[in-house]
């Protein structure tokens, strides 16, 4: 399968095929320039090796598995080995991971020389249905997720729904959390497949359905000034657990990107009848339905989300299965939800 996210001059094809990270060298020039690979510590090195193997002259760069990868200090390691690999502009960098090894590979990408091409080979399922696709590259700043960073979009996107065999099951399922959040807020038949079918079966087409939605989001609204924000359903709250509980760093215990998110929205949904379906489907995959966490740190972290403006902040509603609409309301409404509790619709 293939699509094109199309965004004028930055358009670029997304390959889904079983097998295709070992014939990416004929989908794209790997033979007449520099290639860097970037991979972490959690990645089956075969898969960078694979990629190597089809360079004429290819690096392969190994950063620590984790978000802590996700850093400043990690980001300028990566730029000192693209220089001393002798990286021009005509060269590319390709990313072999998950969403942390895409987002600090593709901003190096985006920083490096003001900008080199970069390839994303997602090998996790959260990054395959999400992260990989629509341009967002970034690191963190300290416990703030993704607060320095900028819109590059990639040349070429290539998922290979054969590398998810190695994840373990906890991992597989963090991302199946960001294609639900996909089907809540646009795909009806896709969160159908989660209500009634076994979603680990049907992988393909949950990789396809998610990437559809995404993709025609972001062609709409390219750099998140409207339409895209609906993407951030469930992250609002979902960011602010991850600072106080996600894992990273020394900290190993704790929730994933994609568990944290999952606790982020069902505060969200408003229909009861709704969130009582959702609650089952998160039983069903093994989601985390509640947590406890540091409050007043979650509601610190929150207000230094980049969805904050002059005290108020960008929520993410859910009135109904494939609606949503946007609420900015002051950051004291927010208090109820951190303690766990439904909070009433919001005034404009």
């Amino acid at each position: 399968m293939k699509l094109t996210m199309r965004l004028g001059a930055d358009s670029y094809d997304i390959v889904i095929k079983r097998g295709a990270l070992g014939s990416l060298g004929q989908l794209t020039d790997l033979a007449n320039r520099k290639v860097f690979i970037v991979t972490d510590t959690g990645v089956p090195i075969q898969y960078a090796e694979t990629v190597k193997a089809q360079c004429a002259d290819g690096s392969i760069f190994v950063v620590p598995q984790g978000e802590a990868s996700k850093s400043i200090k990690v980001y300028t390691t990566v730029l000192q080995a693209m220089l001393e690999f002798g990286m021009t502009r005509a060269d590319l960098v390709v990313a072999v991971g998950g969403g942390v090894v895409g987002d600090m590979a593709g901003f190096a990408a985006a920083t490096y020389m003001r900008g080199i091409q970069f390839i994303n080979c997602p090998t996790t399922t959260l990054s395959q249905f999400d992260s990989s696709i629509g341009g967002k590259v970034a690191v963190d700043l300290g416990e703030t997720k993704n607060i320095v960073g900028a819109f590059w979009q990639p040349k070429l996107v290539v998922i290979d729904p054969d590398v998810l065999a190695t994840l373990p099951r906890r991992q597989f399922v963090n991302g199946l959390a960001e294609a639900l959040k996909m089907s809540l807020i646009a795909d009806p038949e896709l969160f159908a497949i989660f209500e009634n079918d076994d979603p680990f079966e049907k992988i393909e087409e949950v990789i396809y359905h998610s990437l559809v939605i995404k993709k025609n989001i972001v062609e709409r609204d390219a750099r998140e000034q409207g339409d895209r924000a609906a993407l951030n359903f469930g992250h609002t709250l979902g960011h602010g657990i991850e600072a106080v509980r996600g894992i990273r760093g020394r900290r190993t215990r704790g929730f994933y990107h994609g568990e944290c998110v999952a606790l982020g929205m069902l505060p969200m949904i408003e229909d009861p009848k709704l969130k009582k379906r959702v609650r089952a489907v998160y039983r069903k995959l093994g989601l985390p339905l509640r947590c406890s966490y540091n409050q007043a740190e979650a509601l610190e972290a929150m207000r230094h989300d980049k969805k904050t403006r002059g005290g108020k902040i960008r929520l993410v509603k859910l009135p109904g299965l494939g609606c949503w609409r946007i609420d900015t309301v002051d950051m004291a409404v927010l208090e109820p939800l951190v303690e766990g509790k439904d909070i009433p619709p919001m005034q404009q």
